[in-house]
């Protein structure tokens, strides 16, 4: 049996901008994509804590350490500039996998900059 389960958490992103006329995904400073372990193109799921919205998406790689977090397409409707999110990614994990499986969680400060990673089960 598999097993879904969070592999990464990324909490306190702030958007920075909103590009409705675009195909759509979010942009993400590749920093903190690196330091969660997500692929550009990888689904996640994205929540706003400001308005309750909850999309799945794909990233793109911003320019390492220039903060942008970015709303592209559709998806620019569900937040706005200034808005909390927090993106969720998560694996399909065998029995083996899931007992050793941890969750990477990343918070980042006002800036879209990493304050601490750590690990939890």
């Amino acid at each position: 049996m598999l097993h879904i389960f969070c592999k990464s958490k990324i909490s306190g992103l702030k958007v920075t901008k909103a590009e409705l006329y675009y195909e759509g995904s979010i942009t993400v400073d590749a920093k903190i994509l690196d330091a969660a372990g997500i692929l550009s193109g990888e689904k996640v799921e994205v929540l706003n804590v400001n308005n309750g919205a909850r999309i799945e998406t794909y990233p793109i790689r911003a320019k390492k350490g220039s903060g942008i977090v970015c709303l592209n397409g559709p998806a620019a409707r569900s937040g706005n500039v200034g808005d909390r999110l927090i993106i969720l990614c998560y694996g399909l994990l065998d029995e083996k996998e899931i007992k050793k499986a941890r969750m990477k969680i990343i918070k980042v400060d006002e800036r879209n900059r990493i304050k601490n990673t750590y690990i939890r089960r």
